[in-house]
């Protein structure tokens, strides 16, 4: 076995992080075994840890230990309301910004065909039945105002117009072709209020 293989896998296994080339991934691999090594153990660590004890809320598909998250266990939160993101990311930005405290739901991706993602694959039946449970009455579609964010809106839209629910769509505030984990709050927080 070559000296450099663990190195060249600790390099590809950094470069799965989005928005992580070749060079970055290097410079990490690098600063992490010359430079930083206890960092790198408890990186390695944090990681393992994350992997073992992070699942899926089974209410709303967040990110947590739990098995329902905190956020779905707080009966301070407004039930009536539930809020549709592609990502737990997305979920985050939106709390961060404390403009909102209904009830969320994670989707497992948006509606995009040369990704192999469709209605299935994303849970728009959970989000339908959950939707239609009673309780809930306004939908709020805060997907990514991306080509396949509008196309993941508008099917969860049409799906829940005979429902008898009231759907919303976050305000155009946030810009054209972005993800909300990446907006600051200040936009997110207004788009939230002026939605329609």
């Amino acid at each position: 076995m070559s000296d450099a293989y663990a190195l060249d896998a600790l390099v590809s296994a950094l470069r799965r992080l989005p928005g992580v080339g070749q060079k970055s991934a290097s410079r990490m691999a690098y600063h992490l075994l010359q430079s930083d090594r206890e960092g790198a153990q408890l990186l390695s660590r944090a990681l393992q840890e994350a992997v073992t004890l992070v699942g899926h809320c089974t209410h709303c598909h967040t990110l947590t230990q739990a098995q329902i998250c905190p956020t779905c266990s707080d009966p301070k939160r407004d039930a009536t309301r539930l809020c549709v993101v592609e990502t737990p990311a997305d979920q985050a930005a939106l709390e961060r910004t404390g403009a909102y405290n209904g009830h969320y739901f994670v989707l497992l991706g948006r509606i995009s065909p040369l990704d192999g993602m469709g209605p299935n694959e994303i849970g728009l039946r959970e989000l339908f039945d959950r939707a239609s449970s009673g309780g809930v009455q306004e939908v709020i579609l805060a997907t990514n105002f991306t080509a396949e964010g509008e196309a993941t809106a508008y099917v969860v839209s049409e799906g829940l117009k005979n429902r008898g629910l009231r759907v919303t769509r976050l305000a155009r505030g946030v810009p054209v072709g972005s993800e909300l984990e990446y907006v600051d709050l200040g936009t997110i927080a207004h788009a939230l209020a002026d939605r329609r």
